[in-house]
């Protein structure tokens, strides 16, 4: 993917003090603002946590393919933008966002201009009982950044969206609000616990929703797209 675009174009991966690394893929721009589109890697077997198997298709199997697409279409498409957009793919999440709070940190740090980060935190399980909607999280997010990306879901896909609060850090964008960065997460549904199938083996393809999925790597595209052209500061 990565050598059919430009030369613009970067991909590391992070160690952490534990085994499993991050990987942020890089689409340079032009000034030293940042734009962060992510999801997280890895996945647990909640009852079996150390030897258990952990299928992990919609936690986070299905985000990280959300972003994937996203940057295949922003490639293909020679996207150049204003500032730099990253997409990650963090290690640890399922361990306490431990891979996302390092590199939060590590920007932090280093006095990086981070703009906003978009996270996906399972996208591909829908209830047929239920509404299709973009699920937003309300607590330990950004309001002026939720209110964008309603604008952009309006604009871009085919699903409303309706916001709900978690009660906790539940992924990896409440380390980017914790680093005092504009974050928000957009997932598969306006209940969290919608999905009864993940932390087990039963989080399979089957119960995945591919044209619900294609909706949230829409918005991934317009995220990135519109936040990445944006005037500079």
């Amino acid at each position: 993917m990565v050598a059919m675009a430009k030369a613009n174009v970067t991909v590391t991966s992070v160690e952490h003090r534990f085994k499993q690394p991050s990987v942020v893929a890089r689409i340079h721009g032009q000034s030293d603002e940042i734009v962060v589109v992510s999801a997280h890697q890895d996945s647990v077997n909640m009852w079996l946590p150390w030897f258990g198997r952990a299928s992990g298709a919609d936690d986070d199997g299905s985000g990280t393919v959300t972003i994937l697409e996203a940057l295949r279409v922003l490639l293909e498409s020679s996207f150049a933008p204003r500032r730099t957009v990253e997409l990650h793919w963090y290690a640890g999440e399922e361990g306490g966002l431990l891979g996302s709070q390092a590199i939060a940190k590590q920007y932090k740090d280093e006095g990086r201009k981070v703009v906003a980060n978009l996270h996906f935190d399972m996208t591909g399980f829908w209830k047929r009982t239920e509404p299709e909607v973009i699920g937003l999280v309300a607590d330990r997010t950004d309001p002026e950044t939720r209110d964008l990306v309603k604008k952009l879901a309006r604009a871009y896909t085919r699903l409303e969206t309706r916001e709900f609060e978690c009660g906790y850090g539940c992924s990896d964008h409440a380390s980017w609000n914790q680093a005092g960065f504009r974050s928000a997460m957009a997932f598969e549904s306006d209940q969290l616990e919608a999905n009864t199938h993940i932390h087990s083996p039963e989080d399979t393809v089957a119960t995945l929703d591919f044209n619900h999925m294609l909706e949230f790597s829409k918005l991934a595209v317009a995220f990135a797209y519109e936040v990445g052209n944006a005037k500079t500061s």
